[in-house]
């Protein structure tokens, strides 16, 4: 028998039971849409995280202070401050392949303007630190190699610290006071967003390092370096090269811990996505079990529709109709059923996506390549869980069946 003359027939016996076959089908178009609608959430939250962490900047190294090992007690990234200037300006000079660094200095500091204060991160770094970070100004322009070589008094502030100290006026040109020490202010950097932490990157001051050590009390110390390699395929040479060059100027033994911790950009992005990867996992996985009770669904009713059909059955194979004849016809219902059911449930899957964007905010990603595997699922799942039933008929016997009341 031909394809198309079979398909006709399949789908002639499901417009027979136009409840029961919808019935059924819903069972695949609520497990394909939750499949959907759950990876994509997943991925929203997966494409939200690399974003922020894009936010740092393109091929950066980041050196931390600390991850010592003193009395039996390991301390952790920052805790102590064992790196230097020194250090920032060798792994920039000694290093081919990092084309800039920058040392910093952080802080948490009350400042304030006129008779407006705010509580906001102060960090100390160099003129290369927006090279570093991709961090383009809206208004002014960055502070120079000479204001960090003389600690100049002068700042960039962030769009959330300008807002609370000057509303809408422009901060470029006013002065601000860190633990009442005037600053003047050279530009306004563009906004940001939150990082990786979750914590506001446009609530912030920039200052020369030297000022911060200098004339804000920061110390001697850095808790960080922020470094940026020529290329990505350069970076785990460069933190290779970073390591061996600090364990050299700290002067520690083979064998003994280091007291700096080196990261790169990828290794941050592989962590903070790591979360994010799992929980798409365990949602599909969730969401998959819909699928599955679907699939059972489609066998039990094809299973009843064997049985109800057990005479005309009989019927075709005395006029000729093969095994293989009957197989078709029934495992060609299961797919339809399980289809046009997943073609339903992916309509239902990115429309609920999308609600999700619209109306709650949450971040969602509805990929391509998740439609044409829900699609493909769908379509296995008919396969799988029709073949029983659509066997269980085509080994029916003619006698047998025509004799059936």
């Amino acid at each position: 028998m031909k394809i198309f003359a079979t398909f006709r027939i399949a789908l002639r016996a499901l417009r027979r039971n136009k409840l029961r076959t919808v019935l059924t089908m819903l069972g695949m178009v609520i497990g394909v849409g939750a499949v959907i609608a759950m990876v994509s959430i997943g991925n929203g939250a997966k494409a939200q995280v690399e974003a922020q962490i894009a936010s740092l900047g393109q091929n950066v190294v980041l050196i931390f202070s600390g991850s010592t090992s003193r009395g039996g007690v390991r301390t952790g990234w920052g805790s102590a401050g064992t790196l230097s200037i020194e250090d920032a300006e060798a792994i920039q000079k000694e290093i081919p392949e990092v084309v800039a660094a920058s040392p910093e200095v952080r802080g948490f500091n009350q400042v304030a303007s006129g008779n407006d204060n705010w509580y906001t991160s102060v960090l100390g770094e160099s003129e290369d630190y927006l090279d570093i970070r991709t961090w383009p100004l809206q208004d002014g322009m960055m502070f120079t190699d000479q204001d960090v070589r003389g600690a100049t008094k002068v700042a960039v502030v962030g769009q959330t610290t300008a807002r609370q100290l000057y509303g809408d006026e422009s901060p470029v040109g006013q002065i601000i006071r860190i633990k009442n020490a005037p600053f003047r202010i050279v530009g306004e950097l563009a906004p940001k967003g939150l990082s990786v932490m979750g914590s506001d990157q446009d609530d912030v001051v920039l200052v020369p390092y030297t000022s911060s050590m200098k004339r804000l009390g920061g110390g001697t110390m850095l808790r960080s370096i922020s470094a940026q390699a020529a290329n990505e395929k350069e970076l785990a040479n460069v933190q290779e090269e970073i390591t061996e060059l600090l364990r050299q100027r700290h002067r520690i033994q083979p064998g003994r811990d280091d007291d700096f911790t080196v990261r790169t950009q990828q290794e941050i992005a592989e962590a903070a996505t790591a979360t994010s990867k799992v929980m798409t996992v365990l949602l599909a996985a969730i969401a998959g079990v819909s699928l599955l009770v679907g699939g059972i669904g489609i066998m039990n009713i094809m299973l009843v529709s064997v049985t109800e059909r057990t005479r005309e059955i009989g019927i075709r194979m005395a006029v000729g109709a093969h095994g293989r004849d009957i197989l078709m016809q029934f495992l060609i219902e299961a797919v339809t059923l399980s289809v046009i059911g997943g073609i339903i449930g992916i309509a239902l899957g990115v429309g609920v996506s999308k609600a999700l964007a619209t109306y709650m905010n949450w971040p969602t990603l509805t990929s391509t390549s998740s439609i044409v595997i829900a699609f493909l699922f769908s379509a296995a799942v008919g396969i799988f869980f029709g073949f029983y039933p659509a066997r269980k008929a085509s080994h029916l016997d003619p006698i047998d069946a025509l004799r059936y009341e």
